[in-house]
């Protein structure tokens, strides 16, 4: 069976954070094997965007 693991991102609004800069942040994790599963945006409370992303783990004793 396969398995996952999770991690989120989040880029506030407050930190001006470009669109550049969050693909390159994206990009990074891509090359880590993370795939976006889904981005949540926020105007009204200056969250900004969060990012959901997942990659496959590796079975303990699996050989890679």
């Amino acid at each position: 069976m396969k398995t996952f693991e999770y991690d989120i991102l989040s880029f506030p609004m407050t930190r001006k954070t470009s669109l550049a800069d969050m693909q390159a942040s994206l990009n990074a994790k891509g090359a880590e094997g993370w795939e976006v599963v889904s981005i949540s945006s926020s105007e009204f409370t200056n969250v900004g965007h969060t990012v959901f992303l997942k990659r496959e783990t590796t079975p303990a004793g699996a050989k890679t």
